[in-house]
């Protein structure tokens, strides 16, 4: 379902008043206060994936960045025993400003998350205070997903969760985003992104926001031309975070060492 405004015009990304509207706070309450059973089954996929790609190429001097953080730091933990710096970059200034209260010492809701990313020994046998490495390598920046076509290349691990798709009604610019995100990485980096199933748009706090439609067809031709080894799967824990969606999409790879069509605009 496409979301309209009461004219009837497509809302799209640049519509979306995201530093007035949009409630931080309100939002993590609703979605990661506690693990739920949905982000408990990504965060298996995600720690199989960078956990046994860094297990085998091993780590070197690796830059990351989560696209679109909100207030999630789930993805930067994931990511957080191969990097040496990672960015979190969002658009919306509330966001921006829980993201940098948590640098020096996140809350304690994360410690639940970081257990789950233990499961898997690649994360639960190193020696390593999570709090503080996450206050000596992420950094937060305000930025916008499209604004990454100046960054070609730039990040070596990458993650967007809930964002392309999420940002606008227009299939046009989810497409869009998801390249400016695959462009972002270095050939051959790993990634990890995560879509809402469906979405029929959501609300932070009082405000809606628009969403685009997607299933598994629409994630996957997104990708194709910029992943050369990817697999998408829908979840199979049932829909339950809110109403207005079928369920979640998880995407993995790593990104292709050349493109396959020409960039959008």
């Amino acid at each position: 379902m496409t979301q309209r405004s009461s004219g009837g015009v497509q809302l799209r990304n640049a519509d979306v008043p995201w530093d007035a509207a949009f409630d931080s706070i309100a939002y993590l309450d609703h979605n990661y206060r506690d693990l739920q059973a949905e982000d408990a089954e990504i965060l298996h996929i995600i720690r199989d994936h960078f956990g046994d790609h860094f297990r085998k190429q091993g780590v070197g001097s690796v830059s990351g960045i989560d696209v679109g953080a909100g207030v999630n730091l789930y993805p930067a933990l994931a990511m957080l025993p191969w990097c040496d710096e990672i960015t979190l970059l969002d658009r919306s200034a509330s966001n921006v400003e829980y993201l940098a209260r948590q640098v020096d010492s996140y809350e304690e809701n994360w410690d639940k998350f970081w257990a789950a990313l233990c499961r898997k020994k690649a994360y639960g046998s190193l020696d390593m205070d999570p709090r503080e490495r996450f206050r000596k390598v992420v950094r937060v920046e305000k930025g916008d997903i499209f604004d990454l076509v100046r960054h070609e290349g730039r990040w070596s691990v990458g993650t967007m969760f809930f964002v392309a798709e999420s940002m606008t009604a227009s299939l046009r610019e989810f497409m869009l985003g998801v390249e400016r995100f695959m462009r972002a990485l270095a050939p051959g980096a790993p990634f990890a992104a995560a879509f809402m199933e469906h979405s029929k748009g959501y609300h932070a706090g009082e405000h809606f926001f628009p969403a685009c439609d997607v299933g598994e067809y629409e994630v996957r031709a997104s990708l194709e031309a910029f992943a050369g080894d990817f697999k998408v799967q829908r979840l199979e824990s049932k829909a339950q975070v809110r109403d207005g969606y079928s369920g979640m999409i998880v995407a993995h790879g790593w990104r292709r060492h050349s493109d396959g069509i020409i960039p959008f605009g």
